[in-house]
């Protein structure tokens, strides 16, 4: 076996903190990743796991070659689409679809750079809710989706894209601005626009909420409104709060029109998802994932 195998089968066993997984994973045998793991701990000269029991976590060694590993393999992946992107000739038409927060602050500048390197392929965008995307997607209205949030329909194939945070927002001018926290129970006391049934951003918002024993019944909802820009327009007016992804309102806070309140115990975050339907591999919506992937990247902040 090749040193680079031996680095997919420590990098496995990194990630999953467990022998049997990896090798499940890796469809092969405990004995050989055990293997794999010692003659790469002799290489290096450094002990990479501390073992205790059944138990196993990283040493400071280890943690270091996980790091060289992860740039290592996304240096790989870079050349492999930058060389394969030479030799084919793409054209044809891919029908995409994004969710409302991906749709307007995600997916513009990631389109540009992609119609610059394919220019004979054409893209059309629809945007809805992420239910109305995964319907559109199991309608083939569309070839591929981009969506938040947490529900999974088995008919539909989520790869992870790119991880979110959503934030308690209100305006620079707003009576608790200049607070640093609030806790929980004050939550319940403001006034709060949130997102419509069938938002992904609503569904991860309730099941954060929950964890911290506040139901969406509890909370003093102002309105509830389908789209993002529009909750932000009235935020800037009035003396109540929203929960949005902070990539939406990025200009904001840098022109210090809103700011985040942290609400104590409570963190949000979410991973982005490429959809496509079970069984289904086009060469056109797998090349857009790519281009994606390798566009976040090699985006500054990513």
């Amino acid at each position: 076996m090749t040193f680079d195998f031996r680095l997919q089968v420590f990098q496995t066993v990194a990630k999953r903190l467990n022998f049997t997984r990896a090798a499940r994973e890796l469809f092969i045998t405990q004995p050989a990743v055990t293997k794999h793991i010692h003659e790469l701990e002799q290489h290096f000269k450094l002990k990479l796991f501390d073992r205790n029991g059944s138990r196993i976590r990283l040493t400071d060694a280890g943690d270091r070659l996980l790091q060289h590993t992860e740039e290592l393999f996304a240096l790989y992946r870079n050349m492999e689409f930058d060389m394969n992107s030479l030799t084919s000739q793409y054209s044809g038409r891919l029908q995409l679809g994004g969710s409302m927060t991906v749709a307007p602050y995600i997916i513009p500048p990631i389109l540009a750079g992609f119609h610059l390197k394919y220019k004979d392929v054409q893209v059309a965008l629809v945007t809805g809710n992420t239910g109305e995307i995964e319907q559109a997607l199991e309608k083939k209205e569309i070839d591929l989706g981009i969506v938040e949030g947490h529900s999974r329909n088995p008919s539909i194939r989520y790869t992870e894209f790119i991880k979110d945070e959503i934030v308690l927002v209100c305006n620079s001018s707003h009576p608790l601005a200049k607070k640093s926290f609030i806790k929980p129970d004050e939550l319940k006391q403001i006034p709060l626009l949130l997102r419509e049934a069938g938002s992904g951003t609503l569904e991860v918002v309730e099941h954060a909420l929950e964890k911290i024993g506040i139901p969406l019944s509890q909370l003093k909802i102002e309105m509830q409104l389908d789209n993002t820009e529009m909750i932000k327009n009235y935020l800037l007016q009035a003396p109540c709060m929203a929960f949005l992804s902070v990539h939406a309102v990025l200009k904001e806070l840098q022109n210090k029109e809103c700011c985040i309140m942290d609400v104590k115990g409570l963190q949000i975050e979410r991973n982005f998802y490429f959809i496509r339907l079970q069984g289904e591999a086009q060469a056109l919506p797998e090349l857009f994932m790519k281009y994606a992937q390798h566009y976040n990247k090699k985006s500054p902040g990513h």
